[in-house]
């Protein structure tokens, strides 16, 4: 038997004689009302015919409620089917007689509402037994003496609907308690990542800038020093310094990219981690999920060219893609090395025809301490061929 497990919120109208599972809920019970009164014709036999037909009539009815309109009735109407089990049973009792040991599908009625009923129409289905059972204690019984075989009978019959019933509570919890490891190991992830985020953000905003900026003033302190062991020293810890900034990136970015295959954002990390110096890389919006694949390649391609001319002859300070609503724009900040005078004419052509291949705009222009590389390329690639 498949039971069903609902909070009083998601419990549809009339549940649980109707909604999914309705026969699965209801078959085991029918079936040990029936062969309940077909135990009747067991010895000893019928001690109170009257008592018998009520008991039939008040099965039937309980069998015509599953038709009824019950997303026109009001709520509460669930609690009467449980109690009119309980005066089957009362039915049954006076039937059958007080000690034919039929007395046993009181049962019926409390696992019934203990598995899909509300709390108070529980109660009130205890307080139904309950007065059934001063009710039969009032009356007078004689000892019947063959009514082994009803007992065995129904004390199996019931035995065999409770444990059911239990395994597949059992079985409903333990799927709950999957489910949740699962979500709670999803909130886990979900919280780390929150984390990492916000750890990256920290270093790109502020150690990392830190770090960057000591290198490049170690390596123009260098440059100025007239003893070749003090520059040696000082371009040594130069490097110290880049090398512990390629493996804060790579660490912090590593953790960050979590999708199985390398997306946007890893290519261009990893291309930028390869320089010397490495640049301050920055990447703002949906980066990854920004660029069909094609776009994205061409992308990459465009980037590495880009960086390759302007590191022949200056020294790349910063690389940011923003991906926004309508286009992917990446960035390149640098400062020109003091023998390129003329490094900002050589070799982009070539990159300008690669852009208007893929639809995107290229902007050269100078800025402060040097000069700013831009492209724009839109997120639908209209030139694409």
């Amino acid at each position: 038997m498949t039971t069903t497990i609902l909070s009083d919120e998601q419990r549809p109208p009339g549940f649980p004689f109707r909604g999914p599972g309705v026969a699965a809920r209801a078959v085991p019970f029918a079936v040990v009302a029936v062969l309940a009164e077909v135990s009747l014709a067991l010895p000893p036999g019928l001690q109170s015919p009257a008592a018998a037909v009520v008991s039939v009539v008040l099965l039937l009815a309980m069998a015509a409620s599953f038709a009824l309109p019950w997303s026109r009735l009001s709520a509460w109407v669930t609690v009467l089917l449980p109690l009119a089990c309980a005066g089957w049973a009362l039915a049954l009792i006076f039937a059958a007689g007080a000690t034919s040991g039929v007395g046993v599908v009181i049962l019926v009625p409390l696992a019934w509402a203990a598995l899909f009923h509300r709390r108070w129409e529980s109660g009130c289905v205890v307080a139904g037994i309950v007065a059934v059972e001063v009710i039969t204690s009032l009356v007078p019984v004689a000892v019947a003496d063959a009514v082994i075989v009803r007992r065995v009978l129904l004390w199996g019959l019931l035995g065999a609907l409770l444990s059911v019933a239990a395994h597949g509570l059992r079985d409903r919890i333990a799927r709950s308690q999957r489910e949740t490891a699962v979500l709670q190991e999803q909130l886990r992830e979900a919280t780390v990542a929150q984390d990492r985020d916000r750890i990256a953000a920290g270093l790109q905003d502020e150690v990392i800038q830190l770090i960057f900026a000591a290198g490049m003033s170690l390596q123009s302190a260098a440059s100025l020093s007239g003893q070749p062991f003090v520059r040696e020293r000082v371009e040594a810890a130069a490097g110290e310094l880049d090398k512990a900034l390629r493996l804060i990136r790579d660490t912090v970015f590593g953790l960050e990219q979590r999708l199985r295959e390398r997306g946007l954002r890893q290519e261009i990390l990893e291309l930028c981690g390869g320089l010397s110096p490495a640049p301050e890389v920055s990447f703002a919006g949906p980066v990854d999920g920004a660029l069909p694949p094609g776009a994205g390649t061409r992308l990459v391609v465009m980037l590495r060219e880009a960086l390759n001319v302007i590191g022949q002859d200056a020294v790349l300070a910063s690389v940011g893609v923003t991906a926004g609503d309508v286009a992917c724009v990446t960035e390149i900040n640098a400062t020109p090395l003091p023998h390129a005078a003329d490094w900002a004419a050589r070799g982009w052509d070539g990159l300008r025809e690669q852009a208007a291949v893929a639809g995107a705009s290229v902007d050269l222009a100078p800025v402060a301490d040097g000069v700013r590389f831009t492209w724009h390329m839109p997120l639908i690639a209209s030139g694409t061929r």
